[in-house]
This record gives C-alpha cells, structure tokens and sequence, in this order.
C-alpha cells in the first residue's frame, strides 16, 4: 500500500504552533525531529531524563526542524493534505502580522510531499522511539530493545505504538504518567478514556490498580493497545474496548485519566462524575496552555476541585478531585 509522506519544513519556534494545528485536525501519529531536543537532552533537567546518547540523536544537531506525517491517498486524505497546506501559510502569515511576537521566525514554512510504499517507512520510525526514563518510577522501551533496571522500584512498559501511538515522551502523555503515579493508590479501579497505545492503562496496573478500562474510538489504536497490554502481560488487570469517550461505559473508578485535546476534554468533564467512584480523581491532559483557564473553568463548574497542574512546553495537565458527593 502506498502512502503520502508529508514534511512540514519549519524553525524550531515553529515546532509547536504546526504540531498543535495538525493537532487540532486529528493528524498525531508524526515524527518530529528539532535540534533543540538534543540541547535540551544533553542539559539533562530532570533527574529521570535519558541516561545514553544514541548515533540518531547526535544526528539532531544538523537537521532542519521538520515534522512529518503520512497520509493516505485518497480523496479525503488528499483534501486533509490541502486543507494543512492552506494552514501552513496561515501560519506564516501571522508570522508576518507578529502574531508570535515580531522576533519569532517560523522557517520556511514549506510542505514536501512525496507518495512512498509502505515498506519503505513502516519501520521508519523507530529510529525516534528509545528507551526513556518518563517519570520517576516509570522507564518506556521499545518492545525490540533491552534494558536493565536502575533501580529496584523501576517499573518497565514494553510497548510497540504500531508507527502511530504515543510512546509516553510527548509532553502530554509524560505529564498525565507523571499525575497518576502520585495518585494513584494500590487497588484503585481506573478507567483510561482515549487510551492510543495503552501506555496509560498499562503505567497504572504497574502502579498498583486492580483493574484498569482503556477506551478509544480508534479500532487501531484498539488492536495496538491489546497488543501492548499482552507484551507486559497484564491482561488479567487491563481491558480495553472500543468506544466513544466514556458513553455507554458503565465502568466506575477510583481514578478517570483522559489525554484528549482541550475541547474533547471540556466535553468529557459533563459526564466523568458518573463514572468516578465517591470523591475521586480526574486527571486530564493534551491541553495548550492558552486553554488552560477554558478547561480549569469547566472542570470546576462540574463540582471538581483543582488539585495540581503540571506544565511542560506548551502543555498542562490538570488533576482534580470530585466534590460532589460529600
């Protein structure tokens, strides 16, 4: 099968305004590649960062900021390909407007496409996913790599996202991981709402949970995360199904974790009590900081209370507890 291989040539200020547009028309299954991710991984600000230097990531250094995605050659995918195109140089329009601030520069700003087999990029890009230190307790590897504990309370995801899923570096998911580890507790019953590769569900049964639901509406992202919780062994305690959010989900827990986008998450929050145990927590993600109070707003309407939000980037994460029920 053939697919069009798409690249978005932009600068490194131009990184997150061009992810979170493809974003916000539902492409995330892309490999983006920034020099300043070698800066910012050699100057090792956390003290679970990575621990090697891999021949790839010194690539970094030379390479032009770009993000790239693949896309089917249809008559839809051609007209989403159109659509990202007119969005780009809307882009690089506001750079012009200084929209970003008149000393931002947004690169080139030019889109490259070409029709490649997908034998030619199938594994492409496991170039890009190594082995991370996400959290404190938490390391992700590639099902195809080894590693050795650290430390004795590691605690390892194997996990293959199948080219398309998260992988757990991306701030979003770091920032939800790093939430439920310090919320959850031994037998909590969670419930993980647009669960993409499981990693989220599999991270919690490893943390303690008793049972954990993973829901997505993508029936890929159903068949990888299955895969997943079956390469760490966990299908005694992880469940996942295919569905529309959490409708028709009669599943109650003790915690609801749900790495969205802002918009999927203000819609969400109407209905999440119904499916939180007692005074639980509601923990959410995939939110641009500009949506921040948007979100936090809604959230505390529906009788949450805002415990703690994270930020990374151009992310947060918001953790909250129902008060509802008292």
């Amino acid at each position: 099968m053939k697919y069009i291989e798409t690249t978005i040539y932009t600068s490194i200020e131009g990184i997150d305004p061009v992810t979170n547009m493809l974003k916000e028309m539902g492409v995330e299954e892309i490999i983006i590649e920034n020099p300043a991710d070698l800066e910012e991984f050699l100057n090792k600000k956390n003290p679970y960062d990575w621990d090697y230097i891999d021949d790839k990531i010194m690539e970094l250094k030379d390479v032009e900021p770009n993000i790239k995605f693949y896309l089917e050659p249809t008559e839809e995918g051609n007209k989403l390909l159109d659509t990202i195109k007119i969005k780009v140089m809307m882009l690089k329009s506001k750079e012009y407007e200084g929209v970003f601030g008149f000393d931002v520069t947004m690169g080139r700003m030019y889109v490259e496409t070409k029709l490649v087999d997908d034998e030619d990029w199938k594994d492409k890009w496991k170039e890009h996913f190594k082995t991370a230190r996400v959290t404190e307790k938490i390391v992700v590897k590639p099902s195809w790599e080894e590693y050795v504990k650290e430390n004795e309370s590691d605690l390892i995801i194997k996990i293959d996202p199948g080219m398309a899923f998260g992988t757990g570096t991306h701030a979003t998911t770091s920032l939800c991981l790093k939430l439920i580890e310090k919320y959850l507790k031994k037998g909590d019953f969670v419930l993980d709402v647009g669960c993409g590769s499981g990693i989220l569900s599999i991270a919690s049964s490893l943390l303690g949970a008793q049972k954990t639901l993973g829901v997505d509406i993508d029936p890929i992202a159903v068949a990888i995360s299955r895969e997943n919780v079956e390469l760490n062994k966990l299908a005694e305690t992880v469940e996942i199904i295919e569905g529309d959010l959490a409708k028709g989900v009669s599943f109650k827990a003790d915690i609801i974790a749900a790495n969205l986008m802002a918009d999927l998450v203000i819609m969400l929050t109407e209905d999440v009590a119904k499916h939180l145990k007692g005074n639980g927590i509601y923990i959410s993600s995939g939110i641009l900081l500009e949506k921040q109070f948007a979100v936090a707003e809604k959230i505390r309407s529906c009788h949450f209370e805002i415990i703690e939000i994270l930020e990374q980037d151009d992310w947060c994460a918001i953790a909250a507890r129902y008060r509802g029920r008292i």
